[in-house]
């Protein structure tokens, strides 16, 4: 082999490589500007979804956001807040205030075993009964049940009283009051499938529709903060003439028939 033919092999060989060496290095710059694309998306991306969850961790929570709303006031109500629920004849001289959290197991207890009677007695013209609904189980539980139901229970007495008495009683009942730690009362749709054990509310599209737009959550904040005023501090509570009405300890409601029957003579007569 001539020198030359020599030399020419060897510059051939080192244009290849330095041909290979810049696409190498082009391939190279394309791979980086790629992956610097990809951060910044990545980064833009973050940064959005940050500002997004920052947004919705500052937004008032639906029943933050009810306090601004306007107060409809159930039918059948006084007051300036319309929380002033009494139902009875106005013949009865005496009023029985009762305090209930629509979630309160103990209520639930009380209504299955006495609820039947004061309805009786309600009915009779032996007292008028005034309700005062609470929901602090709600604050207890980091839960909205309460204030749904007495929602809801705002809806039925807008249709009656009577709807009202017998939707908080079914609310009570063993087949559909749940454990205070379940949180059921949050539905609508649970709310509903109670109510239409109701004559007056099965079916009622008036009713329903209540429900479901929240048009009593308003009302049902405002029913809770006359609770929270009253200075009770459990239920159920039971009141006459602003006395505290209690069982044979002394200290809780009566939680049977012949207990309360006799708190009630007691109380009446006072």
């Amino acid at each position: 082999m001539s020198k030359r033919n020599s030399q020419a092999a060897k510059t051939a060989a080192r244009e290849r490589l330095r041909q290979e060496r810049e696409r190498q290095a082009k391939r190279a710059k394309v791979r980086r500007n790629i992956l610097v694309a990809a951060s910044v998306v990545a980064v833009i991306a973050a940064a959005g979804g940050i500002g997004y969850a920052i947004v919705q961790a500052n937004k008032p929570s639906h029943w933050e956001a009810v306090k601004d709303d306007k107060l409809v006031k159930p039918a059948h109500t006084s007051g300036a807040d319309g929380t002033t629920v009494v139902i009875g004849k106005s013949s009865a001289k005496k009023t029985l205030v009762m305090y209930e959290d629509p979630r309160c197991p103990i209520c639930a207890q009380f209504e299955q075993a006495v609820g039947s009677t004061v309805k009786k007695d309600v009915d009779g013209g032996k007292f008028k009964l005034q309700y005062v609904g609470a929901s602090f189980i709600d604050g207890n539980t980091q839960g909205e049940g309460s204030k749904n139901a007495l929602s809801a229970l705002g809806a039925a007495l807008n249709v009656s009283p009577e709807a009202f008495l017998e939707y908080k009683s079914a609310m009570y009942s063993k087949k559909w009051h749940p454990e205070e730690t379940d949180d059921k009362f949050k539905d609508d749709a649970y709310l509903i499938k109670i109510a239409d054990t109701v004559p007056a509310l099965k079916g009622n599209q008036a009713f329903q529709k209540a429900v479901k737009d929240g048009t009593y959550d308003k009302w049902a904040l405002e029913m809770s903060a006359k609770f929270n005023k009253s200075g009770v501090r459990g239920t159920p509570t039971l009141k006459m003439d602003g006395k505290t009405i209690t069982g044979p300890d002394g200290q809780n409601a009566p939680m049977t028939v012949a207990d309360f029957n006799a708190a009630m003579d007691k109380a009446l007569k006072a």
